[in-house]
């Protein structure tokens, strides 16, 4: 188990320095150039000089890289110019907010699509599978773009109940929630019916069964215990999406995350700050990875982390 663990782990490391370099390829190969962006067209050659090399683009793209890895392994991120802070510092006042959303996003979508679902693959074909089914694929249907602003329309500016942009209380919660939950919601209420009735078949639980064991003990303790493996992995993989479609839900609803401090930062040219959210993120991943791995371990002893049975 250790062993596995120490080597999931390198190669997280791996998978982060992977990412975090074709950042670093990307932000550099795109057109524009940041110091001129800051600068303005009447900045002189000397100037605009002077902010490369204060920005770290001076020189070949082989030695911006070697001194980006150089101050990488010492911690630092650099600063950002257009806030006048530290580029992690900037990241990571912002990191809570996003963090807020994913959260709670991740409990209501689990909290109720697993029920749901269960509830739904319990008697397949009946009237309650079509409902929770018909409702589970509109939900997944709806962009969160489109989503976000019909809320907005409907709830702040109609009936004026619901703040539509901004943080600070539960209030401004709600809205940005309900955008990022139901396609999330959506996913795990039809993966979490498949995964029931596929389990239904299997002779356990007909053995269950011809044990006495009432419906509810059979459904709690043998069908969703062991229909969950497909839907930890789901919900590994769609945290993950959440954290990238924070970029979306925050810019509708001027969200304060990283999510919109990435949009603005990508507009301003500010590399430091895309390099910093592009390490949190991706070290967010890499950590959500890990401990779906670790999950498995605890929901089927068979699995060990490193392949080993």
């Amino acid at each position: 188990m250790s062993r596995g663990l120490f080597k999931r782990l390198g190669t997280t490391l791996l998978v982060v320095w992977g990412a975090v370099t074709l950042i670093f390829l990307l932000i550099r190969l795109a057109p524009g150039d940041p110091a001129l962006v800051m600068l303005g067209p009447t900045a002189t050659e000397d100037q605009l000089a002077a902010l490369r090399d204060r920005l770290g683009l001076g020189g070949s793209l082989v030695h911006q890289y070697a001194i980006f890895l150089k101050d990488l392994v010492q911690f630092d991120f650099g600063m950002s110019v257009r806030l006048g802070k530290p580029a992690m510092d900037a990241v990571l006042e912002r990191l809570p907010a996003t963090l807020e959303l994913t959260f709670w996003a991740t409990i209501l979508s689990v909290g109720l699509g697993i029920p749901l679902g269960a509830l739904a693959g319990r008697r397949p074909g009946g009237w309650v599978d079509k409902l929770v089914s018909s409702l589970a694929l509109f939900g997944k249907s709806l962009p969160g773009f489109w989503l976000g602003v019909i809320l907005i329309l409907i709830f702040a500016r109609q009936f004026r109940i619901l703040p539509s942009f901004g943080s600070g209380s539960f209030a401004h919660l709600i809205l940005p929630t309900i955008t990022m939950t139901l396609p999330f919601l959506a996913i795990v209420i039809r993966l979490t019916r498949s995964t029931v009735v596929d389990t239904l078949r299997e002779p356990f639980v007909l053995t269950a069964y011809a044990k006495g064991l009432r419906e509810r003990e059979v459904l709690a303790d043998h069908v969703v215990r062991n229909s969950l493996l497909p839907v930890v992995t789901m919900t590994g993989l769609q945290l993950t999406t959440l954290v990238g479609g924070a970029v979306v839900t925050e810019t509708v609803f001027s969200w304060p995350g990283i999510g919109s401090l990435l949009v603005a930062s990508v507009a301003a040219r500010d590399y430091a700050v895309v390099q910093a959210i592009a390490i949190v993120v991706a070290l967010m991943v890499a950590f959500i990875n890990v401990i779906t791995d670790l999950v498995y371990a605890q929901l089927d002893p068979r699995i060990r982390l490193g392949g080993q049975q």
